[in-house]
């Protein structure tokens, strides 16, 4: 007996591990529900995988990468008037550290010893003072009036407003453009010369970034998109820099639908990397059809239409690409600011993401709705255990750790949601090892048992009786000689 239960106890509990479903659970929906006339609603069951293409699985998941945030904020304008106010940190070392490692690769090459205004810059990157950075910005302007990269700089660090980042970057535009024509008509004349082009085309796709950028902080939205359409034109190669990401919040403030979903068609694709950017806004210009209109108790009756069928399953992709996203969105958890590096898929990118596109979803009317309607059936979907996927590659496991070092100290991380064991599950393992522990116990003491089970029978038929020393006698319990002395309450 007591290996028969224990038995169901551990097979109960391995196939709800590899398939997500209780076993009694799921053969008497499948099987039973239809013969007393219920509707057979339970899901496909998930294929298993074998161990060499769990092993290939594995092999093929990508590692977690941080990557730079397209939408970061303005260190002087931004982040620091935020540390002013509120005496809290915003960026963590770790991320500003990053920042400094893409500054040394961005804006240094092995030909800076040839101007000296760029050695002093060199060594101004890793500086980590914020104050010895500005102050050897300046002392390479003085060397070199038109060095590009001692103005950004200054427009990302000492500037306190995005007016005065904006000088700073037209000034930074006007002398990079002019150092990368230099560097255009003598770059084929030495390797050195080809590195010190790269680096000064890294410099001048910055800049005219930012400036787009500083348009669109500063409303004028219609400029900001025709420096970003003219800018991935020009460089049509620097599509891991993600300015269509920037493009495509500019667009979504002008309501200009129909160009956003040119710009997704570009884009996602799938054999670019994705992101929260790119999947959610696909989830909301198709809940855009249908959101205005949506009702749950209408859907239940009625079913799903071919278009609400499409924005459930593109809400579905967007979830599971990235499920921190939804309380954000629905204002479930705060918002902090957006570090300057983001983990994709990871709580970072989350915060990245609704921290500028929170306003698009509520602009729409109905969005919202449809999101917290639909946004939780996405882990029903997902095979189980949760290092297997549906649509993507399984979700990494280290992100919860990467974002931890990304975000500030002040922010409760959010962790990937997991799979809850349904009830029946609880109340299975409860029964079986309830079960099991009364079998050890009749087990080991034999009598004992005995008594107490014609005890609780007594007690489930009558109610509780008046136990004298001769009833327990009647059971094998034997008190002193003599004794009549009653033992129950009442009279």
């Amino acid at each position: 007996m007591r290996c028969t239960l224990c038995e169901q106890l551990v097979f109960e509990w391995w196939h709800f591990r590899k398939y997500g479903t209780s076993f009694i659970e799921q053969v008497s929906v499948s099987h039973l529900r239809p013969l007393i006339g219920g509707a057979e609603n339970s899901p496909p069951a998930a294929a298993s995988f074998s161990a060499g293409e769990s092993e290939a699985s594995r092999q093929n998941m990508p590692e977690c990468k941080v990557w730079r945030n397209p939408l970061n904020l303005f260190r002087g304008a931004e982040y620091s008037r935020y540390m002013w106010v509120t005496g809290k940190e915003p960026l963590t070392y770790y991320d500003m550290n990053l920042s400094a490692q893409d500054h040394q690769n961005f804006f240094t090459c092995d030909t800076d010893a040839l101007r000296p205004s760029d050695t002093v810059m060199q060594k101004a990157w890793r500086e980590r003072n914020p104050q010895a950075r500005i102050k050897a910005a300046y002392q390479a302007l003085e060397l070199n009036n038109d060095c590009a990269t001692a103005y950004v700089l200054l427009a990302e660090e000492e500037a306190t407003t995005i007016v005065d980042a904006e000088k700073y970057f037209k000034q930074a535009l006007k002398a990079g453009e002019m150092i990368y024509r230099k560097s255009q008509n003598c770059h084929s004349q030495s390797p050195q010369h080809e590195a010190q082009l790269r680096r000064d085309t890294n410099v001048l796709v910055y800049v005219k970034r930012r400036l787009a950028m500083c348009a669109r902080k500063l409303g004028r939205i219609r400029e900001a998109v025709k420096m970003m359409r003219d800018l991935m034109k020009e460089f049509p190669l620097l599509s891991m820099l993600n300015i269509h990401e920037n493009l495509l919040e500019a667009l979504l403030e002008l309501q200009a639908y129909a160009d956003v979903q040119a710009v997704l068609a570009k884009y996602d694709d799938i054999s670019l990397p994705k992101s929260a950017a790119i999947c959610y806004t696909a989830a909301l210009l198709k809940a855009r059809a249908v959101s205005e209109r949506f009702s749950p108790e209408t859907a239940s009756k009625r079913g799903l239409s071919t278009a609400e069928i499409n924005a459930v399953e593109a809400i579905h992709r967007a979830v599971e690409f990235n499920p921190h996203v939804p309380k954000y969105l629905l204002e479930m958890k705060s918002l902090v600011l957006p570090p300057e590096h983001i983990l994709k898929r990871g709580d970072s990118e989350a915060v990245a993401y609704a921290f500028f596109h929170l306003q698009h979803w509520k602009r729409i009317e109905g969005a919202l709705n449809l999101l917290h309607c639909t946004w939780e059936g996405t882990f029903r979907m997902i095979p189980y255990p949760l290092e297997k996927g549906h649509l993507f590659y399984p979700y990494p496991s280290c992100t919860e750790t990467a974002d931890r070092e990304l975000l500030p100290t002040f922010h409760e991380v959010s962790v990937y949601p997991q799979k809850e064991l349904p009830f029946f599950i609880h109340f299975t393992a409860g029964l079986c090892s309830f079960s099991a522990m009364l079998a050890l116990l009749t087990h080991q003491f034999p009598e004992l048992m005995v008594v107490f089970a014609k005890a609780v029978s007594i007690v489930s038929v009558t109610g509780l009786p008046e136990v004298t020393w001769g009833t327990l006698g009647s059971f094998g319990v034997h008190g002193e000689v003599g004794s009549s002395q009653s033992y129950a309450s009442g009279p």
